[in-house]
């Protein structure tokens, strides 16, 4: 069930989930399996791409870019690579929806190519910050010839003659280190980034997949430094995406809250800078069983049993935040069920992701009627031991994340929870609402 048009949703109380579902491929492992297989010169085959609104965002600037990319009736996607470097200049303005990933991610494969792409998004990648990427790629060499340099839309044009960087990481974000690392592909020298704070490392992995010339060490402050010396050629492969652990998170969360469920969610990506939220809410008393445990692409994949349970309020300190980013919201919803008090701390960053989520928690929160108090970046939580009022409707400000929290509270709250728009889910987990109908999930939409 995807919603394509602009649909209110609602979320009503439901007896118990059941059954056994297998969790779409990771969304930021999908777009950097296409940069890179973009670089190679040959052909890499990717299985279990992500098919949403963001991936095809980045292929679409890719097929741009004069990268040949085709779906096979199987469901993998063939990329035929152009080398690094061998990117052409586009014909017209590359437009990136939603997509904070491919606007970053992308401006960073520019930067150190001779060509000039104008960059655009919708109203939401419009208002969200990217100087943040600009500051790097200016010291590569590359320029914003024309817009606002803060925020979409503007022009890139990359330096014909890039230079390698050493960069320390400001603020934690992945987006922005990988950048960094995919136009150290196309720099002579050695590039070094400094990450004070871990943030996930998928590019790392995939990197040396593709046997990109990149070594990991710590410095003599123990910080992560990565180092790439560029201009080698990539080699093309084969990448198995596993299953998206932030998707996966809505699943296990109903599951825990909606007494009677009990789901085997399979395909789940375990990698410490992206599941800690698993191990949180087993430390609030979530029956979570690890059924088995296999490889794919240099990620560890597990399938998870999720049952029912009665959590209880704990802390979940700053530290967690750069892991743990896209988690809080429906984590907000579990804590919104536990018993006692859950204070989330260090959620700044929440302000400038598709939406100012941090103003969605706590209005979700409030409308469902569950107490809770915030202090500058912090949230506490005072749950409601298993019962949430719920009778509201939620304008979700076109924010996939907020609108499957909402439909989650939903499902095991009194009244139902309404959301003013369910199409914004196609940007990350298009499957979401025919999972959920699958595992009986009860919920109903009405196109406006």
């Amino acid at each position: 069930m995807e919603i394509k048009n602009k649909k209110s949703i609602k979320a009503f109380n439901t007896p118990g989930l059941k059954g056994k579902i297998t969790i779409p491929g990771d969304k930021s492992i999908s777009h950097r399996a296409l940069i890179l297989g973009s670089m190679c010169v040959g052909k890499t085959i990717i299985k279990g791409l992500l098919e949403s609104e963001d991936i095809f965002s980045t292929i679409n600037a890719l097929i741009k870019f004069g990268v040949d990319i085709e779906r096979k009736e199987n469901g993998d996607f063939v990329v035929h690579g152009v080398g690094v470097g061998g990117h052409l200049q586009p014909d017209e303005p590359v437009y990136l929806g939603n997509s904070g990933t491919s606007a970053r991610l992308l401006i960073g494969l520019v930067s150190s190519c001779d060509i000039t792409v104008d960059f655009l998004g919708d109203e939401s990648l419009s208002s969200r910050p990217m100087n943040r990427i600009i500051d790097p790629i200016i010291r590569i060499g590359a320029e914003v010839i024309k817009g606002d340099k803060n925020k979409l839309p503007f022009t890139v044009k990359g330096s014909s003659s890039p230079l390698p960087i050493k960069y320390e990481m400001k603020i934690p974000s992945a987006q922005i280190k990988s950048a960094i690392m995919i136009s150290a592909l196309n720099i002579r020298g050695e590039t070094t980034i400094i990450e004070p704070v871990l943030t996930r490392d998928h590019t790392e992995n995939l990197l040396n997949i593709f046997g990109a010339n990149i070594s990991i060490t710590k410095n003599k402050l123990g910080h992560k430094s990565i180092s790439i010396r560029g201009h080698k050629e990539l080699k093309p492969t084969n990448i198995v995406v596993p299953g998206d652990p932030s998707s996966a998170a809505f699943i296990i969360v109903a599951a825990l809250i909606v007494p009677g469920s009990s789901v085997v969610i399979k395909n789940v990506m375990i990698n410490k800078t992206r599941s800690i939220f698993i191990d949180f809410l087993i430390e609030m008393g979530a029956d979570i069983i690890f059924l088995s445990e296999y490889q794919n692409s240099g990620e560890k994949v597990v399938d998870l049993k999720v049952n029912y349970s009665q959590l209880y309020g704990i802390d979940i300190p700053s530290t967690a935040a750069p892991a743990m980013i896209d988690e809080y919201l429906i984590i907000s919803i579990a804590a919104a069920y536990a018993k006692g008090k859950t204070l989330l701390k260090g959620l700044g960053e929440l302000r400038v992701k598709e939406s100012d989520r941090f103003s969605a928690i706590k209005n979700i929160l409030q409308l469902a009627g569950v107490r809770f108090e915030s202090f500058d970046d912090d949230i506490v939580i005072y749950g409601n031991s298993g019962s949430v009022k719920g009778g509201c409707l939620i304008d979700t400000n076109l924010d996939h994340r907020v609108a499957m929290a909402s439909i989650v509270m939903g499902l095991g709250a009194e009244e139902p929870i309404e959301i003013d728009d369910g199409s914004s889910i196609n940007t990350s987990f298009s499957e979401f609402f025919g999972i959920m109908k699958t595992l009986g999930g009860n919920i109903k939409n009405n196109e406006k």
